[in-house]
């Protein structure tokens, strides 16, 4: 492998192994994910053409690998992902609660967290990427619309409809009582 590229995973791998699985939930995906990013970097490195950042560019890459596994898990109703509707490898596990929590508040925000992922995972990929670029990872919108491919006021939308689609979301589930 050449130098330079080294190089260009080492700077780059901890910001796509972490976007994959700000998508995917399961961290060893998101490794597998990254690997893929950088094949497909790797490949396709003679035709980035700089319209846009280097970074942009795999962050692209990234969003796109990470879109494309979960609708194959969703089409393939695979164990992993039921997985992961069950609780097992859920990455709110990981937080680790207060010293001064009790068990009970443990557990409900564990709960408002899966109940939010849910919400977020119901959203139309679009939306969803957008809303997670913004809100999660702090990129503005011209950035978002770099990444996307897309035009600021689309991006305004996305996030705008993401936003609406998530407030009906969670009205209709705590209205419900579940």
């Amino acid at each position: 492998m050449d130098r330079s590229f080294s190089e260009l995973v080492a700077e780059h791998q901890d910001m796509v192994v972490n976007t994959c699985y700000r998508f995917v939930f399961n961290r060893e995906d998101a490794e597998d994910l990254a690997q893929e990013v950088f094949i497909e970097v790797y490949r396709s490195l003679d035709k980035f053409r700089e319209e846009s950042k280097l970074s942009t560019w795999i962050y692209r890459i990234a969003v796109t690998k990470s879109l494309d596994h979960l609708r194959r898990l969703k089409r393939k109703k695979r164990f992993s992902s039921l997985k992961r509707v069950i609780g097992i490898d859920d990455p709110a596990d990981s937080i680790p609660a207060a010293s001064n929590d009790n068990p009970a508040d443990v557990l409900d925000s564990k709960e408002r967290l899966s109940v939010l992922q849910n919400a977020l995972d119901g959203l139309p990929d679009n939306q969803k990427t957008a809303f997670l670029l913004s809100k999660q990872d702090g990129y503005s919108n011209q950035e978002i619309a770099d990444i996307l491919q897309t035009t600021i006021p689309a991006v305004e939308s996305l996030i705008h409809r993401a936003k609406k689609n998530l407030q009906s979301r969670l009205e209709r589930h705590y209205r419900s009582g579940n």
